[in-house]
C-alpha cells in the first residue's frame, strides 16, 4: 500500500497523543483568524492593529478605558492559557454504580479540574451553580501560585513527599484582600463559560462583601447583557440581636446567561422557565360574559408611550355601542396597532363593559393563554428554606450525635428552584465547582425522583481538611451525602412496580482524582548536554508511571481525545489481546505490549475513525507502526481521523 496522492491531512503517519488539556488561548487564535484571515501576519499570528480595522473600530491610542482592574489579573489569563498536564483517576470503590452511572465527583482543585474537562464537555453544560468562598475574612482561598497548580494540590494533599503546604484563609489585613480573591475566581470563571452550552445559564452565591466585584468580573466575562438578575435571597428567619449594626438576614444570586444572542425566531437563546400559578392568581381570571373560551381577565388597551413617542399608536377606535370615536390620551396612547386592533375586534377579544359603556376598552386576556409566572428576584425562605434548614438536612443524614459536620451548606429547596427555572427533565448537566457538602448532587437527584427526570451532575470539590476522624476531608462529606441521598430513594422506592419501558432511574456516580499524567512529561529544563539529554531518554524507555492500571490510562486518554467521562466503553478481546471500544466503536484503543501484525489487521476490519496504541506495544517497530496506520486509513476510508500512540 502507498499513500500516493494523498493531502498532508489524509496522511495518515502516525502522530503522538497530546497529554495537554484543551489550549484555550491557541482554539481561540484559531477562530479569530478561520474569521477574518486578512489579520494574520506571516508567522500565522494575529494583527490587533489589522483586526480593529477589520471590526470598524477606530484606532484609540489614549490609555483610559472603563473595566475592572487589580494586581495580578494579568497572571488570571496566564493561568487560563497554561494547559493542565494533570489526569483524572478512576476510584471505583469510592464510586456507586460506576458502570451504569452518567454522574460524577471528582475530587481535586478546581481549577486544574475545569481544565482538564474543556475538550470533553465544552458547550454541554446547560447548568451550573456555585457556593465559593464569600471572602468574609477568614475563607478557605485557592492558591494563586498559578505556575505550582498541580504541585501545589498535591502537597497540600500530602499525594507527593515534602512538608505540605498550608493553603492560609484571606484576611482583611491582608494589602491584596480583594485582589486575591479576584485571582482566585477570575480563571475559574472565565473557564467554567466554555463548557456552558448556548442556553446555558450560571448562579453563583455571593454576599455583600464581594457582589459588587463579582458582578463586575462576571460582566466582563458574560457581557453585561448577560445579567438575568441578581436575586435576593433571604437566608434567615430571625434577626440575629448579637450584631452591631444591621442584622445579616439575606444572601445574593447572581445569575448570567451564556449567550443572550436572539435565535432566527427573534427569542433570546438563554431563558429562565416560567414558575406554576397559584389558585390564587388563577382566581383573578372569571367570565362574565359567559365567553365559550373560559375564564379570561381585562388587560390594559393603553401604555405608557406618548403620541409623539408612538404616533402610530395614536388614532380613534369606534365605540361599538355609541358609534362615536375614541381616542386615547396623547400621554399614554393604545398599546396595540390599527391591524391589531381590527384582529381583536374580529376575535371578539375587545371589551367595553359589563353594560357596554366604558370610555376605553379592555384586553380579553384568556387563562389557558397565559402559562406561568415569570420568576422574581426575591426569595423569601417561606419558599426555598434557609441556613438553619440546610444544618439540620445535612446532619439528619450525616451525623449521630446531631453535631454540625459542615457550616454553611445551602438548603436543597433552594438548588432545586434554580434546577426548575434553568433545566428540564431531559438530559441536562448540571455542574458545581466548589461542591461543599453535595447540597447539588442532593437536589438533583430528588428533582429527578420527582418528575422522572435524567438529570445528570458534575461535582469538583478539593479536599480540604476537616480535623475530623469520620468525615477527613470536605470531599468525604460531599461523596457520604450523596451515597446516603441515593440509599434513602432507592429504599423509598422499594416494592413500587415499575413498567419495561420505565427506565431504571440514574442513582450512582463516578468518582474521579485529580493527579499527574499517567505518562511521564519530557521535561524541557532538564540540563541539555549530553549526560542530561541521556537520562532523560533512559527516563522514557519506560514513560508510564509504575503505579498506573490500564484503567487509569484509558480515562486519561478518553478525556484527552474529547469524550465524556461517562462515555460507554466495552472490552473484550482480540488474539489475546484486550481491546477497548469507545462510542459503539468509534474509537479503539490497545494498551499492551508485544502487539503483532494480525492483530492489528484484525482491529482494522472494524474500520474505527480513531486508533490509539501505547508507542511501547510495537517495540521500536517502525515499520509495523507506519503499516498500522495505513492499514487502518484504508480501511475506514473517509471516516478515519486518527491513528496516534502515546
Amino acid at each position: 500500500m502507498t499513500n500516493r496522492g494523498m493531502t498532508k491531512q489524509d496522511d495518515p503517519t502516525p502522530e503522538k497523543f497530546d497529554l495537554r488539556s484543551l489550549d484555550v488561548a491557541a482554539e481561540k487564535r484559531a477562530e479569530l483568524l478561520r474569521l477574518f484571515p486578512e489579520c494574520a501576519t506571516e508567522g500565522g499570528k494575529i494583527d490587533f492593529e489589522r483586526l480593529k480595522g477589520a471590526l470598524g473600530e477606530q484606532i484609540d491610542g489614549g490609555r483610559e478605558r472603563y473595566g475592572l482592574t487589580w494586581p495580578g489579573k494579568a497572571a488570571c489569563f496566564q493561568a487560563i492559557q497554561r494547559p493542565s498536564l494533570a489526569t483524572l483517576r478512576p476510584k471505583v470503590g469510592e464510586s456507586v454504580e460506576f458502570d451504569a452511572t452518567q454522574n460524577l465527583i471528582i475530587e481535586g482543585d478546581n481549577l486544574e479540574v475545569l481544565k482538564l474537562l474543556q475538550k470533553s464537555y465544552m458547550g454541554k453544560v446547560k447548568m451550573i451553580y456555585i457556593d465559593p468562598p464569600y471572602n468574609t475574612g477568614n475563607d478557605f482561598i485557592y492558591p494563586d501560585n498559578y505556575t505550582e497548580s498541580l504541585q501545589t494540590y498535591l502537597e497540600y494533599t500530602g499525594q507527593v513527599d515534602g512538608e505540605g503546604r498550608k493553603l492560609s484563609t484571606n484576611t482583611e489585613a491582608d494589602g491584596r484582600f480583594h485582589s486575591k480573591w479576584l485571582n482566585m475566581m477570575y480563571p475559574r470563571l472565565y473557564l467554567a463559560r466554555n463548557l456552558l452550552r448556548e442556553d446555558g445559564v450560571i448562579f453563583i452565591s455571593i454576599d455583600d462583601h464581594e457582589v459588587e466585584n463579582l458582578r463586575r468580573l462576571c460582566g466582563e466575562i458574560f457581557g453585561e447583557e448577560g445579567l438575568l438578575g441578581c436575586v435576593t435571597w433571604q437566608k434567615k428567619y430571625a434577626p440575629a440581636n448579637d450584631t452591631v449594626d444591621f442584622s445579616a438576614t439575606h444572601d445574593y444570586v447572581a445569575v448570567y446567561a451564556r449567550s443572550r444572542k436572539v435565535s432566527d425566531l427573534g427569542e433570546f437563546v438563554a431563558t429562565l422557565n416560567r414558575e406554576p400559578r397559584t389558585e390564587a392568581m388563577n382566581a383573578a381570571y372569571s367570565n362574565p360574559d359567559g365567553d365559550s373560551r373560559g375564564a379570561w381577565k381585562a388587560g390594559d388597551y393603553t401604555c405608557n408611550k406618548t403620541s409623539e413617542e408612538r404616533p402610530n399608536l395614536y388614532y380613534p377606535i369606534i365605540h361599538p355601542r355609541t358609534k362615536q370615536e375614541v381616542w386615547p390620551k396623547k400621554t399614554a396612547v393604545w398599546r396595540y396597532s390599527q391591524e391589531a386592533h381590527a384582529r381583536h375586534v374580529a376575535e371578539a377579544r375587545v371589551w367595553w363593559g359589563a353594560d357596554g359603556d366604558n370610555r376605553v376598552p379592555a384586553f380579553k386576556r384568556f387563562l389557558t393563554e397565559v402559562g406561568g409566572v415569570v420568576a422574581q428576584t426575591v426569595w423569601l425562605w417561606k419558599e426555598v428554606g434557609h441556613t438553619d434548614e440546610a444544618r439540620k438536612e445535612l446532619a439528619s443524614l450525616l451525623s449521630d450525635g446531631g453535631d454540625s459536620v459542615f457550616d454553611t451548606p445551602k438548603p436543597v429547596s433552594l438548588i432545586a428552584k434554580m434546577l426548575a427555572l434553568a433545566t428540564h427533565a431531559e438530559d441536562d448537566i448540571i455542574l458545581d465547582f466548589f461542591a461543599g457538602s453535595g447540597t447539588t448532587a442532593h437536589a438533583v437527584l430528588e428533582q429527578n425522583h420527582k418528575d422522572g427526570g435524567n438529570r445528570k451532575f458534575i461535582l469538583v470539590q478539593l479536599p480540604e481538611p476537616t480535623n475530623r476522624t469520620d468525615y477527613p476531608t470536605i470531599a468525604d462529606i460531599t461523596k457520604e451525602r450523596v451515597r446516603r441521598v441515593i440509599k434513602n430513594l432507592n429504599d423509598a422506592d422499594k416494592g413500587q412496580l415499575r413498567s419495561a419501558n420505565d427506565p431504571k432511574p440514574d442513582r450512582g456516580f463516578r468518582v474521579f482524582q485529580l493527579a499527574p499524567s499517567n505518562f511521564k512529561p519530557w521535561d524541557g529544563d532538564q540540563a541539555k548536554d549530553p549526560a542530561g539529554l541521556q537520562r532523560q531518554l533512559f527516563s522514557h524507555v519506560e514513560h508510564v508511571l509504575p503505579d498506573r492500571t490500564e484503567q487509569d490510562l484509558l480515562f486519561e486518554i478518553l478525556l484527552k481525545d474529547g469524550f465524556e467521562l461517562t462515555t460507554p466503553v466495552e472490552t473484550f478481546e482480540v488474539r489475546g489481546f484486550r481491546v477497548h471500544s469507545v462510542a459503539n466503536g468509534e474509537l479503539l484503543l490497545c494498551l499492551q505490549d508485544k502487539l503483532t501484525h494480525e492483530l492489528i489487521r484484525d482491529l482494522a476490519e472494524r474500520r474505527p475513525s480513531r486508533v490509539v496504541f501505547l508507542d511501547r506495544g510495537f517495540r521500536g517497530n517502525d515499520q509495523l507502526k507506519a503499516n498500522a496506520a495505513k492499514l487502518f486509513a484504508s480501511k475506514a476510508g473517509e471516516n478515519f481521523k486518527k491513528f496516534k500512540t502515546v
